[in-house]
């Protein structure tokens, strides 16, 4: 690689797999940095399901890092009252969504998918010359790597540059339950999460005169299995099950990347680099709403390890160890609890749970 002056181990050539959040953040990143970016994304198109992501104040300063936080702001709403319920409406206890503010100096904030993706893509499309190359499936990832300087893997649970360069050791994870996830064409009156046996129940705002939900449940695989399971709840679970067309609804098998990897690089020699974000490295369940956080503060890491680094290849494998060593260890431990959150939520013991709930600080 030749370097210049001001951009560290590059300017190079890389590819970024995955035009998911992760993906697209790293893009922007690594074009920041003067590289030479390229994007392949397996999907014919951009996923845009109006899920929301719940972005936390350190993902919103990554996001200003990256040149794209006013766009999150533009459309983003705050994220200020939410109380944990039992069906039957009694509150158990607050979420600390007052505290994190304090904390942080600024709110949660809470963003559809559309809007955060066209976000990103604003931010590549201000540079004019990154490709992004939809309908590319990526399986000769030993070809690719030989011809560019840097590969990240930005591909999902079931990354092809994972299981190319690190094994298939680690990989998807079922953990039992099955959720399902919607927005609604009115405003909750309520905000946050009802737990009950073996399942629950979640509604935030998502924008003016739209409500974002989810629920998990053990089985469920119609729309009227899913209504049956929160029918007599406290309000408006039911009417914003009813309100909403199931044509809408998304419906997956909760998983998460296990057993956790023992590094998210691949920097010696003689192999060209190879890192990993995202979800392809450490892949979580829902329950702390910490995904797209931890793919922004991914991609964040990654462009700060690589700016600062020397420039050529030794600098480059310099920059990807202190990019593991920055974020490996706090993803996974944003994993783990996430994990251990969700046995937690949907266990059948709600009086032990919700006892413990109960001494919480409000």
């Amino acid at each position: 690689m030749a370097a210049r002056e001001g951009t560290g181990a590059g300017p190079g050539t890389a590819t970024v797999v995955g035009a998911g959040i992760g993906g697209l953040a790293t893009a922007i990143g690594l074009r920041r940095a003067g590289w030479a970016v390229t994007v392949l994304e397996r999907r014919t198109e951009l996923e845009r399901y109006g899920a929301a992501f719940g972005i936390h104040p350190t993902a919103q300063s990554a996001l200003d890092r990256l040149g794209v936080g006013e766009a999150l702001r533009d459309h983003a709403v705050p994220y200020r009252a939410a109380r944990i319920r039992t069906p039957d409406g009694r509150t158990l206890a607050r979420l600390p969504l007052e505290r994190i503010e304090k904390k942080a100096g600024r709110p949660e904030l809470l963003i559809s998918r559309p809007y955060l993706v066209d976000a990103l893509l604003a931010g590549l499309d201000a540079f004019g010359d990154v490709q992004i190359k939809l309908g590319e499936t990526v399986t000769e990832v030993s070809a690719l790597t030989a011809a560019q300087d840097l590969v990240v893997g930005a591909d999902g649970i079931r990354s092809a540059v994972r299981t190319a360069r690190f094994g298939d050791r680690s990989g998807p994870r079922p953990v039992g339950t099955v959720a399902w996830i919607g927005i609604a064409d009115f405003e909750s009156p309520v905000h946050g999460e009802t737990w009950g046996s073996g399942r629950f129940f979640g509604l935030t705002p998502v924008e003016p005169g739209r409500t974002n939900w989810y629920a998990t449940v053990p089985a469920a695989t119609t729309a009227d299995e899913l209504r049956a399971s929160f029918a007599g709840w406290h309000d408006p679970v039911p009417r914003i099950l009813d309100a909403t067309d199931p044509d809408t609804w998304i419906r997956y098998e909760m998983r998460h990347l296990y057993p956790a990897l023992p590094t998210f690089v691949s920097a010696d020699p003689p192999a060209n680099p190879v890192a990993l974000v995202g979800d392809a490295a450490h892949a979580m369940t829902p329950n702390l709403g910490q995904g797209a956080c931890t793919a922004i503060l991914d991609a964040d890491a990654l462009t700060r390890a690589v700016t600062a680094a020397p420039p050529g290849p030794a600098g480059l494998n310099t920059a990807l160890r202190a990019y593991d060593s920055e974020r490996r260890r706090s993803a996974q431990r944003t994993a783990f609890a996430s994990r251990t959150l969700h046995r937690f939520m949907s266990t059948e013991r709600t009086r032990l749970r919700n006892g413990a709930v109960r001494l919480l600080p409000g």
